[in-house]
């Protein structure tokens, strides 16, 4: 009985992995600091925003597969992500808004 459930747990163990890693683009956020993130894709749509408190934000959309993904980042970014451009690009998320370390157009 007891290696039937140890058997159970492992086959339900395993069926949790193998379908959250076939989703892709898949983002943890939480207490812990999560470092750089990457993402790919092409934007669609870039804005920038002039909030209150003098907070700069730069709202861009990438699309990918049929999926949009729509990232904040703090300043003035609009020169390094041209509309209709596939981009890949790492960050460090932050609240309000990520910052940038790098964009590669592909």
């Amino acid at each position: 009985m007891n290696r039937l459930l140890h058997a159970n747990s492992l086959a339900l163990l395993m069926a949790y992995v193998l379908l959250t890693a076939s989703c892709g683009n898949v983002f943890v956020r939480g207490a812990i600091n999560p470092g750089s993130q990457s993402t790919d894709g092409t934007v669609s749509i870039v804005q920038f925003s002039s909030g209150s408190g003098g907070v700069s934000i730069t709202i861009i959309t990438l699309t990918s597969n049929g999926m949009a993904n729509t990232l904040n980042f703090c300043g003035d970014q609009r020169p390094l992500f041209p509309t209709s451009q596939q981009v890949q690009l790492s960050f460090m998320p932050g609240t309000p808004c990520a910052n940038v370390r790098s964009v590669h157009r592909i």
